[in-house]
């Protein structure tokens, strides 16, 4: 009689891959996330379906009050974090974060999911994040066939569209910012203008400072991130992958590939520090719109921790500085 499957990766609890090849995930109603729902009725939410091919689904939030005088809404992309590996639109760190951006940016927000890994490797993730986003497009240029939030257009600024990723969804937000360009020209006639990487989730075969000194965090270490990149990436990648790092040696060089303006936000306390100011200074170096902005003592995931507090609203008003300064 043969032994049982062992389990060889355990992310926190909420992934488990086994010896087999076998993966098992609880059901979100199973994990005890521990965080209250900050919904105080300012934003109403609804679930669409985007992709009907692979079950996907997104989270539209939109504000219920409006100013005076009334003003078209911008909309704001949220793509979740979690390695590529865990999360969802519909887990509570996220959902608070969403309400929190919906309100305090009073914007339209869009959260889609993706498909995780291992049982999706990359680039399965960044597929479906530009699918969720010619969804939007699908939604702009149609007649009766738009969801009723995005019906009107005297609501809804499809000129003026953000992509904020936080870690994984972070290193979505660079990859799509390269890949569509300025003006975003094949989602016409959904304009982006701009992407907001909180923390983004990049990687290297070779540790940055920060990485090889840096203390362990609440709920992030290094053998996490290795983890994360073993899961995610094609089979047999390191964290040398185009996909995991930027500015890579097998990376497309962009000295000359032109972008809308990218804010990178990191956390003084982060592992991932020095990689998201290094980023964001190379990028700077190659002649882009880049702004680098560090929340001292702060850890891995920071803003969703909490996005109602003192420092929730700090972050959101450089948010908001961003995209008023890009947007004039």
């Amino acid at each position: 009689m043969g032994s049982l499957p062992q389990v060889v990766e355990n992310i926190h609890g909420v992934l488990q891959v086994y010896s087999d090849g076998s993966i098992f995930r609880p059901k979100d109603s199973d994990i005890n996330f521990n965080i209250p729902i900050h919904d105080d009725g300012s934003v109403v939410w609804k679930d669409c379906e985007f992709d009907s091919k692979n079950y996907l689904y997104l989270r539209l939030y939109k504000p219920t009050s409006t100013s005076t005088p009334p003003t078209k809404l911008p909309v704001v992309y949220f793509l979740h974090g979690g390695g590529f590996c865990v999360g969802s639109r519909t887990w509570p760190n996220n959902h608070n974060a969403c309400l929190r951006l919906a309100s305090g940016l009073q914007a339209v927000v869009v959260a889609p999911d993706y498909r995780l890994a291992p049982e999706h490797r990359l680039p399965a993730a960044m597929d479906d994040a530009l699918t969720s986003l010619k969804w939007l497009q699908a939604q702009a240029i149609s007649g009766g066939g738009r969801d009723t939030w995005l019906h009107d257009d005297q609501e809804v600024d499809f000129d003026r569209v953000y992509i904020i990723g936080d870690s994984s969804g972070g290193n979505m937000a660079h990859h799509l910012a390269v890949q569509l360009g300025p003006g975003s020209p094949e989602l016409a006639p959904v304009r982006v203008r701009g992407y907001v990487l909180m923390a983004p989730f990049f990687g290297g075969a070779v540790r940055t400072k920060s990485e090889a000194e840096g203390l362990p965090e609440p709920l992030l270490d290094m053998e996490d991130l290795d983890r994360f990149w073993r899961l995610s990436l094609p089979v047999g990648k390191n964290a040398d992958h185009p996909l995991s790092n930027p500015f890579g040696p097998f990376s497309r060089n962009l000295e000359n590939v032109m972008v809308d303006p990218i804010l990178a936000i990191a956390g003084g306390n982060e592992l991932l520090r020095d990689r998201v100011e290094s980023y964001t200074r190379r990028l700077k170096e190659t002649g882009k719109k880049a702004y680098y902005a560090e929340f001292e003592g702060q850890h891995h995931g920071f803003f969703l921790n909490d996005p109602n507090s003192e420092l929730g609203n700090r972050i959101l008003q450089e948010i908001k500085d961003f995209m008023s300064k890009i947007s004039s």
